[in-house]
């Protein structure tokens, strides 16, 4: 099985939503992962959005990449420019690294309906990624 980390920098939002959606698109066929350079708590707009959407992330924690080591990566994702250029040195020699930054619907201040859509508008997007990545890469 394939080991698939997804990188955040708090591990609380963006990153989540891409673990459950991972979880849910490989139908346990992959082992999937998620951590942050830094440890936020999980992020209860994130829980909300993708319990909208059928998935729920309430028992996920969040955890630091450190946690990880000695896992054989086969990919490292990385979900916002923050982690991508702070991250820690992950011995991965096999590992296929990829990065593309998401909109973060934590930093939106605004009324609940602004924040909402900002929420939206990210597991979206992230949805979208992770159902591409799975059929090209996973398939």
């Amino acid at each position: 099985m394939k080991n698939i980390l997804v990188l955040c920098t708090g591990n609380s939002c963006r990153s989540q939503m891409a673990h459950g959606y991972l979880n849910q698109l490989t139908n346990g066929d992959a082992n999937i992962y998620s951590a942050g350079i830094e440890t936020h708590g999980l992020n209860p707009g994130a829980v909300a959005i993708m319990k909208e959407d059928g998935i729920d992330i309430s028992g996920h924690s969040s955890n630091h990449v450190d946690e990880y080591q000695g896992v054989e990566w086969d990919y490292i994702i990385t979900v916002c420019d923050h982690a991508n250029e702070n991250c820690p040195f992950i011995p991965a020699k096999n590992a296929q690294r990829i990065h593309r930054n998401f909109f973060d619907p934590s930093k939106v201040i605004g009324t609940e309906d602004e924040k909402h859509k900002a929420f939206l508008k990210a597991r979206n997007e992230i949805r979208q990624f992770f159902m591409e990545f799975v059929a090209s890469e996973l398939a």
